[in-house]
């Protein structure tokens, strides 16, 4: 049975520089890069030395709290080399990718005849375990913990996110043997959400409980979606995938091969033609935007525009990102700018900000954040964004004064930094709220776990 899912807070942020739907293949990368800081809370464990030969889907490193779980290489070639940092920190593990890929075959399986630990046991092997996140704490699923329900948000309500419909077309099988086997993974439902006039693959799927949302952002942030279908309270735990690595998933079972292959969106004002890159896992950045950038100053991101992370033209898509966003970067001042009549930004108030006049409007915005950090101001601007049922600026100061029973009440297991990329956005006082909540997770994790 479906529940449609309606929001009324939140923000729509209308950006200029949407992917256009045409699919080119990118430039291929002659390295790809793997990053443990990219897997919270993991620490990592080498499984290959420099100069060492893999195939794909061979693990690279694994994780110390359980040497099951395994993450592997993107792709076929040579480790060229191993960056560490302070106190022999694992950063970066690089890989020459070989000019024919050859990939490690873990063997074609049946979901539906497979038992439970079956499937964990395999996509812990297969290292697509990483893939299944969970709340609370926002970190890779914990394979003791039965997840009470599973969630797949396959509506993208961020701002100039990759079209779900579109990346999805023609994968239907894939979807169906990775929902397939993941309902065996929990006693409760796999919850897939869709957009309410949605054409997506997901519709004709089962082993699913299908729900259409409507609404402005964050509408598609699957935190959003938990807490209106079976918010998390103490003790339960819940998983999350997303739609793009069940496609990996699901094609682990049917072929035996990891495929870290991905449609990613290139977008954003300062990109020349917006539109969509066949690209793997680990990718260099230039591989994706080499030539395609308008001259200026520009911030590349591997993400969207409020969850992201900065990069520049050496670094490298994220592992769990489906789009890269370029917009102008924002290193120039308005002198009395606080005073003017503004039209050409984004604001929740209706004082001297006048894009309420035009609701269709997109924005060529930079990122200059139009003001300095300072104390909390208390204003109600964040209930305005915030769908969830929490005040979310008592959960922010609790995180910063590390009290551990004030934030479990106050709703701490529900959220993950994401639900807080909109009240950072509107932020009058330009407190970096992702960055406060992801602290408070990590102190729960420790200290409750």
């Amino acid at each position: 049975m479906s529940k449609d899912i309606q929001i009324k807070k939140g923000l729509d942020i209308k950006l200029k520089g949407e992917a256009e739907k045409v699919t080119e293949n990118a430039v291929s990368s002659n390295v790809y890069t793997l990053k443990p800081v990219d897997f919270h809370s993991i620490i990592p464990k080498l499984s290959v030395k420099v100069g060492a030969k893999i195939k794909a889907g061979e693990p690279v490193f694994y994780n110390k709290a359980n040497e099951e779980m395994k993450f592997p290489s993107p792709v076929s070639g040579e480790v060229v080399d191993i960056i560490r940092g302070e106190k022999r920190k694992l950063l970066a593990i690089k890989i020459q990718a070989d000019s024919e890929q050859h990939f490690f075959d873990f063997g074609t399986k049946d979901p539906k005849s497979m038992k439970a630990e079956e499937i964990k046991s395999h996509l812990l092997a297969s290292g697509c375990w990483p893939f299944i996140k969970q709340r609370p704490y926002d970190v890779i699923a914990n394979t003791e913990k039965d997840p009470k329900a599973i969630f797949i948000s396959a509506y993208a309500s961020a701002p100039l996110a990759a079209d779900y419909d579109y990346v999805l077309v023609g994968k239907e099988k894939e979807l169906q043997a990775a929902v397939t086997a993941l309902s065996k993974l929990t006693a409760g439902k796999v919850h897939v959400s869709i957009g309410k006039n949605s054409n997506s693959p997901f519709a004709g799927l089962n082993d699913i409980s299908l729900h259409k949302v409507s609404g402005p952002h964050p509408s598609g942030n699957v935190g959003t979606q938990i807490a209106k279908i079976d918010p998390i309270n103490k003790g339960e735990v819940v998983w999350t995938v997303t739609p793009q690595d069940l496609v990996i998933i699901g094609e682990l079972l049917l072929t035996g091969k990891f495929n870290a292959e991905r449609i990613i969106a290139l977008a954003g004002s300062s990109v020349e033609m917006p539109k969509y890159y066949k690209t793997k896992i680990g990718a260099a950045i230039n591989s994706i935007v080499g030539g395609k950038l308008k001259k200026g100053d520009n911030r590349i991101i591997s993400g969207n525009v409020l969850t992201g992370i900065a990069q520049d033209i050496k670094g490298v898509l994220g592992y769990y990102n489906n789009m890269v966003t370029v917009i102008p970067e924002g290193n120039d001042y308005e002198f009395f700018g606080w005073i003017k009549p503004i039209f050409n930004k984004i604001s929740t108030s209706r004082a001297l900000t006048f894009s309420w006049l035009f609701p269709n409007k997109k924005f060529d915005l930079n990122t200059n954040t139009n003001g300095e950090h300072r104390a909390f101001v208390v204003t109600g601007i964040y209930e305005e964004v915030f769908p969830l049922d929490i005040y979310p600026i008592q959960l922010l100061k609790s995180c910063m004064y590390k009290d551990l029973d004030e934030m479990e009440q106050l709703g701490m297991y529900e959220v993950a930094p994401e639900d807080f990329a909109l009240t950072e956005f509107v932020c009058v006082s330009k407190q970096p709220h992702q960055e406060i909540i992801r602290k408070g997770l990590d102190l729960m994790l420790k200290e409750i776990g």
